[in-house]
């Protein structure tokens, strides 16, 4: 990816150009030391004077009113806040004419911006005060009062704290007067710049010290440029937090949100005192000192998948080539290119106006539909469905480019979701709650309406990141989520009512990514790349999950590796420095999964006994375990030596009912409420019983005896030998009161435990009698 710039021949401003902003994504309007504001056409390649200022009035900071709030468009009048050397802010319409000027701050009024739902506008002076208005200027409250000039103030995402720069420091300051201030040293020169993104929630700063860095909202860095040419006079976030750009003097930087440098542009600006990005994303533009305003748009943007490789070379341009037959498509768009994806055999790509969506079988003839609004700011691929996600919403189209749903919650915020923060599969929309990041929400991906009755999944800290498995039926959906501690957690999507039961399977992980064809789960943890084979075996039985795990050591990679993508065998990852690398997964897990999905259980054992590979027979026996095929299961846990296990397998094989047989089965993967239950059920009371006393639940079997009026006796017996064995006396009181009018025979218990046992055998035998009769007939 690099930045196309474009400069003409002479300067339209006579001198520095101090600010720059965009009204629509082809309209930008410049202000200029000489006076003037000019308007740029970037579709009709005209330049207008909007209205000469005032002599004495040099701007300095220019800020449109938000064009939209959350889902909703505004409906008042384009505005903007124009600030000013002479202590003044102004709201200057987009005609020029100027509604309101208001003294803000002795000395030069050195930024204004408004917050994201447009209800506040900040301004920072060079008085050392920073200021709060009303949208129609009025002044609400006096923030800070410093000794020294506040060059930069930033909103936070949710515009309740502001950034501002204090000499060589950074300060977070919430608006609750009560709340916590942050500051840090930012720099060993003063703080010229910083910006704060509402979609990362990182923050960027650059200074005289020549540097630019990125931190995150709790003042920790997490790069460091090392030191250019000159001071870093301007810089700001792209509007989804992906990109960020650098303006120096003759210097203009593309970046990484991690911070390393896509390309560098060198050219004769003067200093870039100001950039402003377009709300669509695609373009840049920044205020020279030289008179000049640059344009600057992204090209070179490249998209890979399998044997596939895409790269956007023009703003209407792609690319498409097949590695292998190298074969050359060209795809020719009517508007430029905002977002594209290319995924699951299908190439989506959303112009300003359209949506286009290619089939890699046919680059010849896209399906192609209309879209409501331009700025596209995420797009996600399943194997059946796509999602794009605009200013006011998302919405969930079929690759024939039918609209199949839309979900909507309370308190949604379209503008702030990023990658991380949405997730999509065949069956399942999951989106972590921007208002309460402990919260992910689970939406029908057919219908849009949230699923498990409406009731979130509530975390016990805040997410970071969220994954939906990819493959399997929806009412076995798992979901993978990386807390604010680092650790890796597993949960299914539907609980049934129950509460959700989530697991920790991982520790240190920075980065995951679920397997296109196979619900194989790689990361990165601490320095060491992990795939966990078969994650679900943690709901099996979780001693099984450390087997299940393949292990490459990280140091083939550099510092801090992002994982892009894992397809097939094949896992692409990000570096630090940016560069790309590819590790390779061995097949084998990805064949035992498929075996496992279509119960082809000869073929699985076939395939171990092949590989040698004690992880795939730890895997084999969690899905046969999971899937209730006891004998392939006994077989894998003795590959692997888990003799106790066999032996229980055996126990459970020799049941006299099926009913018995699935309790002890959910009691083998420590579901033992869901086994008690099924027993009770089936009016298997004494196997309910002889469960709890097995586990030494002593009070849970003397409830279900005394309740069900029958082998109170049994449990006092086996309570009363228990205690025996140990050398200790009875203490529990509801023990002492029942042991009192209940004589303990064992002949007698004996007799009726072999009795109860005679019952469920007939019972088991009665039913396999009618079952054959009743297929018989059929």
């Amino acid at each position: 990816m690099r930045l196309k710039t474009s400069l003409l021949k002479e300067p339209k401003h006579k001198e520095l150009v101090s600010c720059v902003g965009w009204t629509t994504a082809d309209e930008l309007y410049s202000c200029s030391e000489d006076h003037q504001i000019l308007k740029w056409n970037l579709l009709t390649n005209e330049t207008g004077l909007v209205v000469r200022l005032p002599d004495d009035m040099y701007p300095v900071d220019l800020h449109w009113f938000p064009k939209t709030v959350g889902a909703k468009k505004q409906t008042q009048p384009e505005i903007s806040a124009l600030t000013s050397t002479d202590g003044k802010f102004h709201l200057v319409s987009k005609m020029g004419r100027i509604e309101k000027s208001v003294e803000a701050h002795k000395g030069a009024v050195l930024a204004g911006r408004w917050n994201y739902d447009g209800t506040a506008l900040i301004t920072a002076g060079e008085d050392g005060q920073i200021k709060i208005w009303s949208k129609s200027g009025m002044l609400r409250s006096t923030l800070v009062s410093q000794g020294c000039p506040v060059y930069s103030v930033a909103w936070g995402p949710d515009s309740d704290r502001i950034l501002y720069t204090s000499r060589r420091q950074l300060i977070i300051k919430p608006l609750q007067p009560s709340t916590k201030v942050i500051q840090w040293k930012a720099h060993d020169g003063l703080v010229l710049k910083v910006d704060w993104n509402s979609v990362n929630d990182l923050i960027l700063s650059g200074g005289e010290d020549c540097k630019y860095k990125v931190w995150d909202s709790f003042g920790r860095l997490l790069h460091s440029s090392t030191s250019q040419d000159y001071p870093i006079t301007s810089l700001s976030w792209a509007p989804d937090g992906e990109v960020f750009a650098v303006g120096s003097f003759n210097t203009l930087r593309l970046c990484d949100k991690t911070g390393w440098s896509y390309a560098l542009e060198k050219p004769n600006t003067g200093s870039v005192f100001n950039l402003a990005w377009s709300a669509d994303g695609t373009q840049l533009a920044g205020a020279c000192g030289n008179g000049h305003v640059i344009f600057a748009h992204l090209v070179e943007q490249h998209w890979e998948w399998k044997n596939f490789s895409i790269t956007l070379t023009k703003r209407r341009t792609m690319q498409v080539r097949n590695v292998q037959n190298d074969a050359v498509d060209v795809l020719e768009f009517r508007d430029r290119v905002i977002k594209a994806s290319l995924a699951f055999d299908h190439l989506v790509v959303a112009t300003s106006l359209q949506c286009y969506v290619y089939n890699s079988r046919n680059w010849n003839t896209p399906l192609i539909f209309d879209l409501k609004e331009g700025t596209v700011s995420l797009m996600l691929q399943a194997e059946k469905h796509f999602l794009l996600v605009d200013g006011s919403g998302l919405y969930t189209f079929s690759y024939e480019g039918r609209l199949i749903s839309s979900p909507k919650f309370l308190g949604m915020r379209a503008d702030v979701l990023n990658a991380q923060a949405v997730s999509l599969s065949n069956d399942t929309i999951a989106i972590r709650d921007k208002s309460d990041e402990k919260v992910i929400l689970f939406f029908d991906a057919m219908t849009g309406k949230p699923l498990s009755d409406g009731k979130p999944l509530t975390h016990k800290l805040e997410v970071l990141e969220i994954a939906l498995d990819q493959c399997g039926p929806s009412t076995e959906r798992k979901i993978a989520l990386i807390d604010k501690n680092r650790d890796l957690h597993l949960t299914s999507v539907h609980h049934l009512g129950k509460e959700p039961k989530i697991c920790k399977i991982g520790s240190m992980v920075h980065s995951m990514a679920w397997n296109d064809s196979a619900n194989i789960l790689c990361g990165i943890q601490d320095i060491q790349f992990t795939v966990w084979y078969y994650p679900s075996v943690v709901f099996t039985d979780k001693e099984l999950l450390p087997r299940t795990i393949y292990l490459k050591d990280g140091s083939e990679f550099s510092h801090a590796p992002h994982i892009l993508s894992y397809v097939g065998t094949k896992v692409t990852l990000r570096q630090g420095d940016g560069s790309l690398v590819y590790s390779s997964v061995p097949l084998y897990s990805t064949l035992l999964h498929e075996y496992s999905t279509s119960a082809r259980w000869e073929d699985a054992l076939r395939l171990c006994r092949f590989a040698k590979d004690q992880s795939l027979w730890a895997c084999l026996a969690g899905m046969a375990m999971a899937n209730r095929d006891l004998n392939t299961a006994e077989m894998a846990y003795a590959a692997i030596g888990e003799l106790p296990r066999v032996q229980y397998i055996n126990f459970i094989k020799e049941q006299p009912s099926k009913e018995s047989s699935l309790a002890h089965m959910l009691m083998f993967s420590g579901h033992v409420q869901e086994a008690e239950a099924t027993l009770l059920q089936s009016g298997l009371i004494y196997q309910a019983i002889q469960v709890n006393i097995d586990l030494f639940n002593w009070n849970r079997a003397l409830e279900l005896a005394v309740k069900h009026k029958t082998h109170v006796d049994t449990v006092l017996a086996y309570r009363g030998k228990f205690l025996q064995t140990f050398g200790r006396k009875e203490t529990n009181k509801r023990f002492l009161q029942y042991s009192e009018g209940v004589e303990v025979d064992w002949e007698k218990i004996q007799a009726k435990i072999e009795m109860e046992l005679f019952k469920e055998r007939e019972k088991a035998a009665n039913t396999s009698v009618r079952g054959s009769v009743a297929s018989r007939h059929l």
